[in-house]
């Protein structure tokens, strides 16, 4: 089984996210860049096929400007055979990304493709359903477990009301949720190995994709500061606040 693992650079979830002060989108000069949480786990997934002798390749692809190599050199690292990096350093909505996926899905061919199923800097959950459409292949989203059988998956899905187990004929669309398995940190000697590794730079031109942009973002704004606490001396003065604060609530 061939594994084609889409990966998204984002700003890293450790980092307090700053809203540019023209108020244009987030701010990533300077800022700590990092593989998406749900993208790693999808790499997580992709290895552990392989390591139980059910997958024979991983490719992985991530589409952004030049510096997204280093989440590509990170899922070599973890155990992916070759990346592709399709680089565009113009910022792209979900359906462009979409459409360029399916086209690298069409030249590679791969059984099964994972991705994460949001990327957390704008927490969309569009790229899977979109690339299954686009492909017209099942999907299976929110995996919390992966089981290769033949020809076949079976999915265990996070969903609203608890777990669903559903079964897909290959090839297919899977999109993995945090709960899939705990992501592997790469030993020195791995993150070395992943260098020389097949890595190919692809530009975005040659895909034949229309990537304008259906969407104008008017502008972006922080959350409103959180009011600092105070202690009481009384329960009364407690109550009195509680009810201040109602009213306030009521009035708008």
């Amino acid at each position: 089984m061939k594994i084609l693992v889409a990966v998204k650079r984002v700003v890293d979830h450790n980092v307090r996210i700053r809203v540019r002060p023209d108020g244009t989108g987030v701010e990533t000069n300077g800022v700590r860049m990092s593989m998406n949480p749900f993208c790693k786990h999808a790499v997580e997934a992709a290895v552990q096929l392989a390591e139980a002798g059910q997958a024979s390749e991983i490719v992985v692809v991530s589409i952004g400007p030049k510096p997204a190599t280093d989440v590509i050199l990170t899922a070599l690292a973890m155990g992916a055979h070759r990346g592709i990096l399709v680089e565009a350093d113009q910022p792209l909505e979900t359906l462009a990304i979409a459409k360029l996926l399916a086209k690298v899905v069409e030249e590679e061919q791969p059984d099964l493709v994972l991705l994460g199923k949001q990327a957390v800097d704008d927490d969309s959950n569009h790229v899977g359903q979109m690339l299954a459409a686009l492909t017209n292949r099942p999907q299976a989203t929110f995996a919390s477990e992966i089981k290769a059988l033949g020809d076949r998956l079976e999915v265990t899905r996070e969903v609203d009301y608890g777990r669903e187990t559903v079964a897909l004929p290959l090839p297919a669309i899977v999109t993995a949720d945090l709960r899939l398995n705990t992501p592997r940190n790469a030993a020195l000697p791995m993150v070395m190995k992943a260098r020389s590794k097949p890595l190919a730079t692809r530009p975005v031109a040659e895909f034949g994709v229309d990537l304008a942009p259906r969407l104008t973002v008017e502008k972006v704004s922080p959350p409103p500061e959180r009011r600092a606490g105070s202690q009481v001396g009384t329960a009364s003065e407690l109550a009195t606040l509680i009810a201040s604060d109602v009213d306030a609530m009521e009035a708008l």
